[in-house]
């Protein structure tokens, strides 16, 4: 199923050279001596994009053959990152690939450069999205995904005099050589209007929607190709246009101006990824955008499963919707608007349909990120729509308020609808009613949900909750990220880890042996070189590829804690410049993220970072001891590069605050040791790789639970001469001599109103990061704790998650042994 013998790779070479010859000839119209590396970069992703369509259709045609059940997965992220090495990779030719180019003189990694990140992705949503995809389509399961074609992704992140400073994400300037239009596959989506009261022959009461604004949805697919590339799905992504039907009416009435301006307004819901939700207007867009990117999937899933002559009462044995945190959730209503509508189904049939059909992951603790939208909005933007919402909740509490509970309050903890001035729609509660089963994330996220987030729903439905732990794909981020380590990896116990990552295991006999040892640590040496030329062309910085680098890289909030790990960088810099105390080992701290653009306290701590790393950069007195970095603008791409390189991990988040992480999982899986919190999988990577490891600091969940009613941060201010002194640093004009007194609120919000625990988990990490100074100049037990972790790893591949998914929520099978294209 996923790997290539050497036939077919030959086969697959040689259609290769082909299609480079085709578009060398076709494809740029351009004389050869003019062709810039960027047209080489083209002529070789629309050859391989051409592969890669041809097995996409062998992959959809065998699936009908043999009536698969499909998994369509709904997600408004994937953080995709570069296509043409990862296509390559998983085809099997990317060896003979570089070599058909070097024979003209192109040198294939140079083609990497020129390709942007995909702009279709956030965070770590979307990129554990992206890893399902890989694993899916590696595991040979027919899983499809829906999303939108953002036009421009979050945005550019450039860092002047030390702030961020937001720039368009305009990755679709030209072209995307991997996106094919399917402009047949349209779908037509009603917004805004009114409900009528509809009486048929039959004299069955019907609602009818009328009046509304039709926003056409264009749909393109990106395939997605397994590793070994017999098996490529792919994800269908829709961009929002104007109505031709709506606008020649208003162009016929002789409103130019006005015509023009509806489709701008309807063509702006795939403009960017989450747009700004503080204005009303940008609340309304969010809302029409979510539902716009649901209905388009729920109208293409119905359309396609009918158009195989399929019976409605077959739909929840062929078809497995899930939705991918909250976002999505209004493909419950949709898919029952449909049922109900347009297929003239039966209440009762269609809600039996729907649940058996839709399951819900939750991917957050924090309670601003579980949607609401007030009820206002809904009943403009999507009338029907409300009905339906009502009608779910009203039947929903009749059934379960007998069981449950006797008294009104109870009953409104439970209810889609909040009661007060302005109601609102709590979209957990419609994800979790609407759905056959509810997962977290990792074990503590999905104990927490059950616990502390829905108790009264666990306690309603405990058999729908379970747990699916995160994973990522050992393909992209070992494999291809480090073809160092891979190839020590191939050497040294086989290939067969990149299909079967708990084949890694075998590692475990050479974590002593100090020939591999020393293998391990030239490669890991080899990967900070590489970092440290990047990190001076993008930050000016010179990486000493001796001292200890140490990450923290992902989104900029408050809960992942880098605030605490810049008190750390304080803390050693003052004991070096007051106490004249040198770091036992030389280090470089390394922090990369993007902060949401309305997230004043965020932005600030990126400002907070690039101060210290000013002044402590340049002071002689911390030269080849202290070095501090933040690089921007932090990408798949540029991950690529730091994860491999990095030899401490920064998992630094509030106990009982990170459902997961994956950050945690692909700094261990290339020989990063972590330095973390009871908080997420680390807990579980902690049981796999060991505590000895690890570095574990911190306030446990429960303990955090016990201390937060009489938290007092300035007790442990006042104890702590350290936090004293760097608070007060902080509180104070040192490193803002510029601006005074720029950073006072951040001893004022510690000392307040610390949310975090920063100031109760601030000497334990002192503490710890001490400890690892000390490991680190014991090379050969430091080098032992790095290849155990890269050994025991095998649990967090995406493909444990996927195959865990597939057998207990999808009922889905690996079914991608079709044969090999000739």
């Amino acid at each position: 199923m996923t790997s290539n013998t050497p036939d077919v790779q030959s086969r697959n070479s040689a259609t290769l050279e082909q299609l480079i010859g085709h578009y060398i000839r076709f494809g740029t119209v351009k004389p050869h001596n003019r062709l810039s590396r960027h047209d080489w970069y083209y002529i070789t992703a629309q050859a391989v994009r051409d592969m890669l369509f041809e097995r996409m259709m062998a992959t959809q045609a065998h699936f009908e053959r043999i009536g698969a059940k499909k998994l369509y997965y709904l997600s408004l992220e994937y953080l995709i990152g570069r296509s043409l090495e990862n296509n390559l990779f998983n085809l099997g030719i990317i060896d003979h690939c570089r070599e058909l180019l070097a024979r003209i003189g192109i040198d294939l990694q140079s083609l990497f450069d020129e390709e942007v990140d995909a702009g279709l992705g956030n965070g770590g949503l979307g990129r554990l999205a992206a890893c399902m995809l890989d694993s899916l389509a590696t595991l040979g399961m027919p899983g499809y995904a829906y999303g939108i074609n953002y036009e421009f992704g979050l945005f550019r992140q450039q860092i002047n005099d030390g702030y961020q400073v937001e720039q368009p994400d305009s990755w679709r300037m030209e072209a995307s050589p991997w996106l094919k239009p399917r402009p047949e596959d349209t779908c037509k989506i009603p917004v805004y209007g009114r409900i009528e009261p509809l009486t048929t022959g039959d004299a069955k009461q019907r609602r009818l929607w009328t009046d509304y604004r039709l926003i056409v949805g264009l749909p393109s697919d990106l395939p997605i190709a397994g590793f070994g590339g017999r098996t490529v799905n792919y994800v269908r992504l829709f961009e929002a246009r104007a109505s031709n039907e709506f606008d020649i009416q208003i162009f016929n009435g002789g409103d130019y101006l006005k015509a023009v301006e509806q489709k701008m307004v309807s063509e702006t819901i795939s403009k960017v990824l989450y747009p700004s939700d503080a204005a009303q207007s940008g609340r309304e867009l969010r809302l029409i955008q979510e539902y716009f990117f649901v209905a388009c999937a729920v109208q293409d899933i119905t359309r396609s499963f009918f158009a195989r002559g399929e019976d409605v009462d077959d739909f929840p044995a062929k078809v497995a919707i899930q939705l991918n945190d909250t976002h999505p959730a209004l493909a419950i209503v949709e898919l029952m608007r449909k049922f109900i509508d347009h297929y003239d189904l039966s209440w009762e049939k269609a809600w039996q349909i729907t649940r058996q059909a839709i399951a819900y992951t939750n991917h957050t603790l924090m309670p601003e990120a579980l949607e609401r939208w007030p009820v206002a909005l809904m009943e403009r933007v999507l009338p029907r729509h409300l009905e339906i919402i009502y009608e779910i909740d009203r039947r929903f509490l009749a059934e379960a308020i007998t069981p449950y509970s006797e008294t009104a309050q109870q009953s409104s903890e439970i209810a889609i609808v909040t009661q007060g001035d302005e109601k609102q729609l709590r979209m957990a509660h419609l994800a979790i009613i609407g759905s056959h089963s509810v997962n977290g994330v990792s074990k503590l996220h999905t104990e927490l949900l059950k616990t502390r987030v829905v108790p009264e729903f666990s306690a309603l439905w405990p058999q729908h909750f379970n747990n699916k732990t995160n994973g990522v794909t050992q393909r992209r981020w070992l494999a291809m990220a480090n073809p160092g380590l891979a190839g020590l990896l191939d050497d040294t116990i086989g290939k067969g880890w990149r299909i079967n990552l708990e084949l890694a295991r075998e590692l475990e006999r050479f974590a002593d042996d100090p020939e591999f040892q020393h293998r391990f640590t030239a490669v890991k040496r080899s990967n900070k070189q590489r970092l440290a030329t990047i990190i001076h062309r993008v930050a000016g910085v010179d990486l000493d590829p001796a001292s200890i680098v140490d990450v923290q890289a992902k989104r900029i909030h408050e809960y992942k804690r880098q605030l605490l790990m810049v008190l750390g960088i304080a803390h050693e810099y003052l004991t070096l410049v007051e106490d004249g105390i040198e770091p036992v080992a030389p280090r470089t701290y390394l922090l990369a993220g993007k902060a949401a653009p309305g997230y004043w306290a965020a932005k600030m701590i990126i400002k907070l970072i690039n101060n210290i790393a000013a002044v402590v950069n340049s002071d002689p007195r911390t030269q080849g001891l202290i070095k501090v970095v933040f690089v921007p603008d932090y990408r798949v791409s540029l991950a690529e590069r730091i994860i491999p390189a990095a030899d401490v991990s920064e998992q630094i988040s509030t106990a009982g605050t990170e459902a997961s992480g994956t950050g945690n999982m692909k700094f261990a899986m290339n020989g990063a040791l972590t330095i973390g919190t009871l908080d997420g999988a680390n807990i579980e990577i902690r049981d796999e790789v060991g505590s000895e490891n690890m570095f574990i600091f911190g306030l446990s969940a429960p303990q955090i639970g016990e201390l937060r009613p009489v938290y007092n941060p300035r007790l442990y201010y006042e104890r702590d001469p350290a936090l004293r002194r760097v608070l007060d640093a902080l509180g104070g004009d040192r490193f803002c001599p510029a601006e005074p007194g720029l950073f006072r609120w951040i001893p004022e919000t510690v000392l307040n109103h610390d949310e975090y625990f920063v100031a109760a988990d601030f000497a334990s990490y002192v503490e710890t990061q001490r400890l690892i100074s000390g490991e680190y100049l014991k090379p050969a037990d430091w080098t032992r704790k790095t290849i155990l972790n890269v050994a025991r790893i095998g649990r967090f591949s995406s493909d444990r998650t996927v195959a865990e998914y597939a057998s207990e929520i999808w009922g889905l099978a690996g079914v991608g042994d079709q044969p090999a294209h000739h």
